[in-house]
């Protein structure tokens, strides 16, 4: 490989990233400069109108709501961090940005798609795992610690965001292989395909490491960016648990007629409708949302296509559907937990995953409840 090839590793929320990548490309003046973004994060971060364009509605039809929520909780976690320490969160690639636009040298986006990446992370993680996982992300912007300047220094040590994951990833089986070793090989096959001979490398400093020992070798991208099957396990609960409830209300007629009936009836209806209302509410919902969460759950929880947030979503978003100052105002909102309820885009993407949440439970404790008293 005929390419001298340097990395700098930084801390995502540092100013001394920032300056150290700003001297070492007007130093070195490469013909490439790479970075550590996939084509979408380029775009949201370097086009304010990303977030203004954005259709919340569709995405809630076409099932992202989730994904973007994830997105946005993790880029609360770094905005709060970049607050508390007055540095904008990926301030150091966008100075890479600028410097490669400055000397006229070939930008190269080296990262693996952030929505494959996520899927990978997340479709390799059992039931239990994902509900850790969460827990785990909700608290790292719920609960706030505040950081130093000292403390940012020991991040260059190892990319924060991949640090926190990696404290418990012995507790997420394949979590770190997934988030960072795949990744260490997606950026070294990207440097070594980068065109020109100096080529300098704006890279979280955790994946270093990672790259330096890939570099040398050819390896194949497609296994990295393939989607996880759907385990056959997921299809069967899909349509194994609504065709148990339903079984078991219709064992219990014959076992204790009419009466009974109703009564396993209106557990389903009530603990399933009541629990994906509480859901609805704690995300500040409207009223006619969280009515329309108690209407859909336990009809929704019978239905594998369709889920109770998706319409307590749709409904939300179209009694309170956000302006274009709300979209604008996306960004700096959820750097706090306050202003993650209060924006009403992330209002939005709260009442789709409480009322899934709120639902889920209520199924499985009516469903319980129901077999409690048939057996």
């Amino acid at each position: 490989m005929d390419k001298d090839i340097y990395l700098v590793g930084t801390a995502h929320v540092s100013q001394k990233s920032v300056t150290e990548v700003e001297e070492t490309i007007r130093s070195l003046k490469p013909d490439t400069v790479a970075v550590e973004l996939c084509p979408p994060r380029y775009q949201s971060m370097t086009q304010r109108e990303h977030w203004e364009k954005m259709d919340i509605i569709k995405v809630i039809k076409e099932k992202k709501a989730l994904f973007l929520l994830a997105q946005l909780i993790l880029s609360a976690f770094y905005r709060r961090l970049g607050k508390q320490l007055g540095v904008q969160p990926g301030a150091e690639m966008m100075a890479g940005i600028a410097e490669a636009k400055a000397i006229d040298a070939e930008l190269v986006l080296a990262d693996r798609p952030i929505d494959i990446t996520l899927k990978r992370v997340w479709g390799y993680l059992g039931v239990w795992q994902k509900m850790k996982m969460i827990f785990h992300l909700l608290s790292g912007v719920i609960f706030s610690e505040e950081i130093d300047k000292e403390m940012v220094d020991d991040m260059l040590e190892e990319d924060q965001l991949e640090n926190l994951l990696s404290e418990f990833s012995a507790g997420f089986p394949g979590v770190k292989h997934r988030l960072i070793d795949e990744r260490d090989i997606f950026l070294a096959q990207k440097l070594r395909q980068a065109p020109g001979k100096t080529i300098v490398a704006v890279v979280g400093a955790g994946h270093v490491e990672g790259i330096i020992r890939e570099i040398t070798k050819e390896t194949p991208l497609e296994p990295i960016l393939e989607l996880p099957p759907k385990s056959p396990w997921s299809n069967i609960a899909k349509w194994g648990i609504p065709g148990l409830i339903v079984a078991m209300i219709v064992v219990g007629f014959f076992q204790g007629g009419g009466q009974y009936t109703l009564e396993s009836i209106y557990i389903w209806l009530l603990v399933n409708g009541i629990l994906a209302a509480v859901g609805a509410a704690i995300a500040c919902g409207h009223p006619l949302t969280i009515i329309s969460a108690f209407l859909a759950a336990p009809i929704t929880s019978l239905n594998p296509f369709i889920a109770a947030g998706f319409v307590s979503g749709l409904v939300q978003a179209t009694i309170k559907k956000p302006t274009v100052g709300d979209l604008e105002n996306l960004p700096i909102d959820i750097a706090s937990i306050k202003g993650f309820w209060h924006n009403p885009v992330s209002r939005i993407l709260l009442v789709v995953a409480l009322s899934n949440v709120g639902s889920a439970i209520g199924t499985f404790i009516s469903g319980s409840w129901i077999a409690a008293r048939l057996f």
